[in-house]
């Protein structure tokens, strides 16, 4: 949750909604809102242990979770 007048803690919650319009939603329709839900949960469950991602050395967010865990 963002900290009251503290809009730059959004950002990153900004960019994940970003990416995930670009990927899953732009040039769909959805016939109903249960779709839309199940999509997003799937791009959720997607971005999290599936998707690689540069900034986190080729790592998915999970992979990247584990390895600070274990560094703990």
């Amino acid at each position: 949750m963002s900290r009251v007048a503290k809009c730059i803690d959004n950002g990153p919650m900004e960019g994940f909604w970003g990416i995930l319009k670009r990927e899953r939603y732009y040039g769909k329709r959805f016939t109903d809102r249960s779709t839309l839900v199940k999509m997003i949960e799937d791009y959720i469950d997607y971005y999290n242990n599936k998707r690689l991602q540069r900034n986190l050395g080729i790592l998915t967010s999970m992979e990247k979770h584990e390895i600070y865990l274990q560094a703990a």
